[in-house]
């Protein structure tokens, strides 16, 4: 038998979150615990959390999951940031901040997310990366504790923890809202309310109009108070159908809005991750989709950024048939052909009507997708690759974001929210001339002009007339920006509650 490796002690003076003391491997002797490397940004490390929720639940009273959340961006590093994944995502176990990859490095770790089991005696057992693992995670466990059992060596006893979420209650009218659609024709305001798993329309100015989805997660057609939604994003409109389209991204699915007759169903997925990311096409609701993110209509077609297989999909309205449009499936920055094509990570969607516009987030750069007889895959602005990001205005190749999530073409430029510079830019999708607009690249909520503004990590962006609407996600509001003024102000919805404190809206 090969000679068993203790693990390593974690270090004693990092910061923690999801606890109100710092652990150790020494005072966890007894229990089994998972160390689950993660970052937040990763579409990846999030497939995981449904996984470890589970076992948590499952194992309660033997199991510790620790989150050891080593930053791939430097947004990503500042412990407050961290902070609000934390309530956005629902982990509810202790997160422990990797400053400068200490622990990744004692632990070989060398993707995310990778997951490591410890038996109770504080012993490496082994590790596992990326997604699929809650079988074989599922296994291990169970056969640990029947070992360990037989040498009298468990520790059954439930720990419980001082959660952020119990420290730091959410109880804005808004929940990390993380997409916004403006309807000028008809003076509408359509917003994910992500963390609430709903959407909120409005006026333009603010008026309650409509609450869709009682805001519990879930995965229910039927009428505005009925539907349930999980984590929506994208949405995009058919103005003479009256018909809203939602991605509806932790349930893996597109969700179809009647706004006439007020019914939600369901248009395509199963309701399961799709795992399979060689291009495939399918019936809609025969086919697994992952993580679609933002949407675009172009005609009778749906265009989605499917961030999870690094993909763009098409789905054909008509004949409720859905493709993979352009993407391998590998991550990474590759231009050429539809079929070659490569993409990490999409997360945001727009177009002219002759190409589509990607915000690329895992490379924070802006893709270009032909449309009709293009049918080529081009990098606007970035650097294209996974290390590349920054913040720098330029052109083209010298640009750096940092991972964009958020992109809306108003002619003649793409407007872009550029998440974790805490800014938004506007790019050139000709030239890839890339300029800051608004923000001055401080995490804050201020209103004001220009770069004299303050952001929280913005996600989503839509326009009408002489209006941007920003979806400032990690402030939890709504912004509206003058565009000709650059003037920035926080919308204010009077009547709007969170779902625990009011009933939804009908009329």
């Amino acid at each position: 038998m090969a000679p068993r490796v203790r693990a390593p002690e974690l270090p004693e003076n990092f910061a923690w979150l999801n606890t109100d003391r710092p652990l150790s491997l020494k005072e966890l002797k007894g229990r089994i615990i998972i160390l689950d490397f993660w970052t937040y940004c990763c579409i990846n490390c999030l497939h995981v959390l449904p996984d470890l929720k589970y076992l948590e639940q499952k194992y309660q009273d033997i199991l510790t999951v620790i989150g050891v959340h080593s930053a791939k961006f430097d947004n990503e590093q500042e412990i407050e940031n961290i902070r609000q994944a934390i309530l956005r995502y629902d982990i509810e176990h202790p997160v422990i901040v990797d400053r400068d990859f200490y622990i990744w490095q004692q632990y070989a770790v060398r993707a995310w997310p990778t997951l490591v089991a410890i038996d109770p005696e504080g012993y490496y057992v082994g590790s596992a990366s990326g997604e699929g693992n809650r079988e074989a995670l599922d296994n291990l466990i169970a056969q640990t504790i029947q070992d360990y059992q037989k040498k009298g060596a468990i520790d059954f006893s439930e720990i419980s923890f001082n959660l952020e979420k119990q420290k730091q209650p959410l109880t804005t009218p808004l929940a990390f809202p993380g997409k916004v659609l403006a309807d000028g024709e008809k003076n509408r305001l359509f917003i994910a309310d992500t963390g609430h798993h709903r959407i909120v329309v409005t006026t333009l100015e603010g008026e309650l109009l409509h609450i869709i989805g009682n805001g519990k997660s879930g995965l229910t057609d039927g009428n505005f108070t009925e539907a349930q939604f999980f984590a929506p994003q994208g949405m995009a409109l058919d103005e003479e159908q009256q018909i809203l389209y939602v991605a509806d991204t932790e349930n893996h699915t597109l969700r179809q809005v009647n706004l006439k007759n007020q019914q939600v169903i369901t248009i395509a997925g199963t309701g399961e991750q799709g795992h399979y990311i060689r291009p495939h096409s399918g019936q809609a609701l025969e086919t697994a989709l992952n993580s679609p993110w933002d949407l675009e209509k172009i005609d009778n077609s749906l265009y989605i950024a499917m961030a999870g297989p690094h993909q763009i999909w098409e789905m054909q309205l008509e004949t409720g048939v859905i493709r993979t449009y352009a993407g391998t499936g590998g991550e990474g920055c590759v231009d050429g052909s539809l079929t070659n094509a490569a993409f990490a990570q999409p997360s945001g969607i727009t177009s002219d009507r002759r190409e589509l516009y990607i915000a690329d987030s895992e490379i924070s750069s802006i893709r270009a997708v032909g449309l009709a007889d293009l049918q080529e895959v081009r990098t606007v602005c970035g650097s294209g690759e996974l290390f590349g990001f920054g913040d720098v205005d330029g052109i083209g190749s010298e640009v750096r974001l940092q991972h964009c999530l958020g992109v809306k073409y108003i002619p003649d430029y793409l407007w872009i929210a550029d998440t974790y510079n805490h800014k938004i830019k506007r790019v050139d999708p000709h030239t890839g001339k890339c300029e800051t607009m608004l923000g001055d690249g401080v995490a804050g909520h201020e209103d004001g002009q220009g770069k004299n503004t303050r952001f929280f990590e913005p996600s989503g962006l839509s326009a009408v007339g002489f209006f941007l609407f920003i979806a400032d996600t990690n402030n939890h509001v709504i912004r509206r920006v003058e565009l000709d003024k650059l003037k920035v102000t926080t919308m204010q919805f009077p009547n709007l509650c969170p779902p625990d404190v009011c009933l939804p809206k009908t009329t």
